[in-house]
């Protein structure tokens, strides 16, 4: 058992200066767990084989710095997307606009008004922040903002639908990322699906049949934004489906998903419905989400007439899913760019999708000139986030050819920031279109430094 008497004990290791400097920069609780950790692992393994060779004290400590580092370690980073991918799900979706992150900065830092009338310097509403801006824009009623869109889905299914029958075609019974399917969020509600129709084929006569039935209390329009149905295939327009849900005296609620407020056809993008038409078309009610084509924060918008909204503002699930602060004023902020006409040269989003091909090979281009090495080639940005399936658009790319794509692709996310590129034609490759301006000198550092590796071997 000598191996065991020769670890040193918690407090031999606390009178070194390595373990003052863990102290101070990790705090003494989480370094001692860190310590403890680590000699337990020792014990352990001295147990197991009595020739094992003890560390002294500077190694031991090295051991727990690795340990501590690792548990601090933040895993939710700021990253370069370079696969022009702009509503890039698993990178977070839209990047804020200067000005949304200026506002939520404000906001952040002290004490804010979110729930205080200056007026009459009595409590206030949340609800009020966003809900003018969206007012305007829209001409709806009335507005409100919670934490997601499937929330805000859920939310006037519960308020207007629980216990009671939601009519919705076969073929909006969609699943979102993450396994969420629109079935399970209705029921969740306590709402009761009545599907109408087939998978390809619905027809207004469908809806009718089942607006007889009693006890329907809506008539829900799912967007199916993230996959296409193509060939022998019939669905009506909203505007009958909203005559129809009317004449039998029940609302109509339209999920629109990507909650795009500007005309997608004008930048060479298929038709994706817009909030304005939605309710233009009839709708009492648009859900649609904050952070996809509008270009801000994870919210989910719920726009309607006004004694509809009120009344969903009244559940009890209003307040479990309502958003904070931050949200609130990074929604405000780019809401303002759609009012002020300048959405597409403030929101990072639509400068991206209005990003013209001989910009993005001018910028390709520059880079290639600026390091000495890489080529130019062509290649196609998606939309990404669910919108425009099989949409894209015609880019330029940074093409690098090295010996294993794999492999560099790997160290371009080891790098800080971390750099998430894809592999075409067996090259990787980098779209300018996805990458921010302000991030374009960290990315030419980062293949330099990737270059210099390479040649030294």
């Amino acid at each position: 058992m000598a191996a065991l008497r020769d670890i040193p004990s918690v407090e031999q290791l606390l009178q070194t200066q390595i373990a003052a400097d863990l102290i101070a920069a990790y705090g003494r609780p989480l370094m001692l767990r860190a310590v403890r950790k680590v000699l337990d692992n020792i014990r352990v393994q001295a147990g197991k084989d009595q020739d094992v060779t003890i560390l002294d004290r500077e190694g031991i400590l090295d051991l727990a710095a690795g340990l501590l580092e690792e548990w601090i370690r933040p895993t939710l980073i700021g990253v370069i997307n370079a696969t022009g991918v702009i509503l890039h799900t698993n990178l977070g979706r839209a990047p804020l606009s200067q000005a949304a992150i200026r506002e939520i900065e404000a906001v952040a830092q002290g004490y804010s008004t979110l729930e205080f009338d200056l007026g009459n310097g009595k409590r206030g509403s949340r609800t009020v922040h966003a809900e003018g801006l969206l007012k305007h824009f829209t001409g709806a009623g009335g507005a409100l903002v919670v934490n997601n869109n499937a929330s805000a889905v859920m939310l006037v299914l519960s308020a207007l639908a629980a216990r009671r029958r939601v009519v919705i075609a076969r073929s909006q019974l969609i699943e979102i990322g993450g396994g969420f399917r629109v079935p399970d969020v209705m029921k969740q509600s306590g709402a009761k699906l009545l599907e109408v129709g087939t998978t390809n084929r619905v027809r207004i006569s469908d809806y009718e049949v089942a607006l007889e039935e009693k006890s329907v209390a809506l008539v829900m329009r799912a967007h199916y934004s993230n996959f296409r149905i193509i060939g022998f295939t019939e669905e009506p327009e909203l505007k009958a489906i909203a005559e129809a849900a009317h004449r039998a005296g029940v609302l109509l609620v339209d999920d629109i998903g990507s909650g795009a407020l500007l005309p997608t056809e004008q930048f060479g993008l298929g038709h994706e419905p817009t909030v304005q038409e939605s309710l233009s078309g009839g709708a009492d009610l648009v859900c649609f989400s904050g952070d996809k084509l509008l270009g801000g924060p994870q919210a989910g918008i719920i726009l309607g007439s006004a004694e509809l909204v009120n009344k969903i503002k009244k559940h009890p699930l209003a307040r479990a899913i309502r958003p904070d602060k931050v949200c609130l004023a990074g929604l405000t902020a780019t809401l303002l760019h759609y009012l002020k006409n300048e959405a597409e040269r403030e929101i990072p989003v639509w400068r991206m999708i209005s990003a013209s091909p001989s910009q993005l090979k001018a910028r390709a281009g520059k880079w290639a000139k600026t390091l000495g090495f890489g080529a130019v080639a062509a290649g196609e940005s998606t939309v990404g986030g669910g919108s425009l399936p099989d949409e894209v658009l015609p880019t330029f790319l940074f093409s690098l050819e090295v010996p294993s794509p794999d492999k560099f692709l790997k160290r371009l996310r080891e790098q800080s920031p971390p750099v998430i590129a894809r592999i075409q034609d067996g090259k990787v490759v980098l779209d300018p279109r996805t990458i921010l301006p302000e991030q374009e000198g960290a990315l030419l550092v980062a293949l330099q430094n990737l270059h210099k590796m390479k040649s030294t071997g």
